[in-house]
């Protein structure tokens, strides 16, 4: 293969870039040959070259089976108990775990993990890996491998199928790793949308796009929930109904696979029917089509999820409003829930959070928090100072000269 396109990247042996499709042409010589082979990421370029061509010593016999096989066995056994957008972004999140998989469990300790840790962030911290566009976005930390690591780990130990040699093993993972893990900080981002801008999205928004938000809002609801609402589960009469079913979609397109029988925490939640969502009910009892349950749907077919987020993305540019996502409206509800009703217990009723530190997470205090209390502070401060005094002295009489000293002393 010619290099032609492509440029030499800054830190890295025998690895190029192409200036038009952003691949990766690995190259390497093997036994006098050259070897090389493109791919889509810089991480997958680096690490054929480092497996490519290398004599695999004989493998040492262990009585611990390896991550690759956990890996496999835990897909096997415990995979079928996860959503299918979980299993998408753990598969997403293993990537850079296969560098780690052929060691047995034993000898994944504390100082290999410290390597590991070590190579990616020299690899991420590269100026071409941060300037990379969206879709391929430049990361900020290891944090989401360090946690599938350690679950994995948690899996291993608590299994049945590994329950005797993973007995006297702990998970290598520790504090440290983290702050190893860190490549850049992590951009700020507005979660919590306030209930100004929430009033002002609505109004760029498509109608059934429109009820779809107001809806999400009021009941704090992730938006597979509200996008899977069934009119099975509403109590017009009793003002009463079940946030129960969810949207599942694909990771990768984006559409529609499945509606899964339960929420995320695998609990129902009730939620009161006020006059703004009996509204919404009301307007939305005109789609109704016989055999479809769907709330929210479009010609009786499920929501796809880029439809959702590309009416929600032109609403907030249009609004020149500072956000991006569909989780907006339940990070907004949380706070908004948290400064009317005064506290976390108002929060979990709101979200149906049963960890008090993810309704602490969801409804945090921003800056606009922190202005506004300061402003009262302010305010509370000037009604309990003391009415100003003249001084008896100028304020130039406060500093001495040095001769004025020497006479004093002197006369002294």
């Amino acid at each position: 293969m010619s290099k032609t396109g492509y440029k030499k990247l800054k830190g890295t042996t025998g690895v190029y870039k192409h200036l038009n499709s952003k691949n990766y042409l690995a190259t390497k010589k093997v036994d006098g040959q050259l070897q090389q082979k493109t791919f889509r990421t810089l991480f997958e370029a680096t690490q054929w070259r480092e497996q490519v061509g290398n004599v695999e010593l004989p493998t040492v016999q262990s009585e611990f089976s390896t991550l690759k096989a956990v890996w496999e066995t835990m897909q096997r056994v415990h995979f079928p108990t996860l959503a299918t957008s979980t299993k998408a972004i753990w598969h997403r999140r293993y990537e850079p775990l296969k560098k780690l998989e052929n060691l047995p469990m034993d000898q994944i300790t504390p100082s290999k993990i410290t390597k590991w840790i070590t190579d990616l962030v020299t690899l991420y911290r590269s100026d071409d890996e941060q300037n990379e566009t969206r879709g391929r976005a430049s990361r900020c930390n290891l944090d989401n491998e360090l946690n599938l690591l350690k679950t994995i780990f948690n899996w291993y130990k608590e299994s049945e199928e590994y329950e005797r040699e993973s007995m006297q093993l702990t998970c290598p993972v520790k504090k440290k790793h983290k702050k190893m893990g860190f490549i850049r900080p992590v951009p700020e981002k507005k979660k919590q949308i306030d209930l100004e801008h929430f009033l002002s999205f609505l109004n760029y928004l498509k109608p059934l796009y429109r009820d779809l938000a107001e809806m999400q809002f009021w009941t704090a609801g992730r938006i597979g929930e509200i996008a899977g609402l069934q009119w099975s589960n509403i109590d017009l009469t009793n003002r009463r109904m079940l946030i129960k079913h969810t949207c599942i979609w694909d990771m990768t397109f984006k559409t529609f696979l499945e509606l899964k029988p339960f929420p995320k925490n695998r609990e129902p939640r009730p939620v009161y029917i006020h006059d703004s969502i009996l509204r919404i009910l009301k307007q939305r009892e005109a789609f109704k089509e016989l055999g479809n349950d769907y709330v929210f749907h479009v010609e009786g077919k499920p929501l796809n999820y880029c439809t959702i987020q590309l009416n929600y993305r032109e609403a907030t540019r249009k609004g020149k409003l500072p956000y991006s996502g569909t989780h907006i409206l339940r990070h907004g509800m949380a706070k908004l829930a948290r400064k009317v009703g005064g506290g976390l217990d108002a929060v979990i009723a709101m979200t149906g959070h049963k960890d008090i530190k993810l309704a602490d997470h969801y409804s945090k205090c921003n800056e606009d928090d922190q202005k506004e209390v300061s402003q009262k502070i302010l305010e509370h401060v000037k009604n309990f100072q003391l009415p100003e005094v003249e001084s008896e002295y100028h304020v130039s009489k406060n500093v001495f000269s040095l001769a004025e000293r020497r006479a004093a002393t002197k006369g002294a």
